[in-house]
């Protein structure tokens, strides 16, 4: 399946493709448009559209205070508690004002700014993070026990 998002990728925009890769779709396609092409790219490409938070007709979106990444675990019925907590980490690195849900999201922010300031495509942000996201599996995993 194709999934298709603004480019420019950070936090939610590496995280929800991580775990669509490895709890949903292991063969998931991924595209990077402007956001004012996102629609238009979604319905010719047939790829479902996510993380575009000023487009109300997405619905894998921000909720609320919620991210994307929280939604997909929402939509897709993911009852992993360190899915769960992850999720926290996330939401805590993406939106301004959420950074006390989790204490380590202010570190996930940096090495996504430090990773989008590298200029890397988001085809390379996206292979370089991915390790990232697997440890960070790994550390809320260990914590849930």
């Amino acid at each position: 399946m194709k999934w298709i998002t603004r480019k420019d990728v950070k936090v939610d925009r590496v995280a929800c493709p991580w775990l669509v890769k490895r709890f949903i779709d292991p063969q998931a396609e991924f595209l990077f448009v402007e956001e004012k092409d996102l629609l238009e790219t979604a319905k010719l490409e047939g790829a479902l559209p996510f993380d575009a938070p000023k487009i109300e007709a997405i619905k894998l979106n921000h909720r609320g205070p919620r991210c994307t990444f929280e939604a997909i675990i929402e939509d897709y019925a993911i009852a992993d508690p360190a899915l769960q907590h992850l999720a926290l980490i996330v939401r805590a690195a993406d939106i301004k004002g959420q950074e006390n849900v989790a204490a380590e999201g202010v570190g996930l922010r940096s090495i996504a700014q430090g990773f989008a300031a590298m200029g890397l495509s988001d085809e390379d942000r996206l292979a370089r993070q991915f390790p990232v996201y697997d440890a960070l599996y790994a550390y809320v995993q260990t914590k849930a026990k």
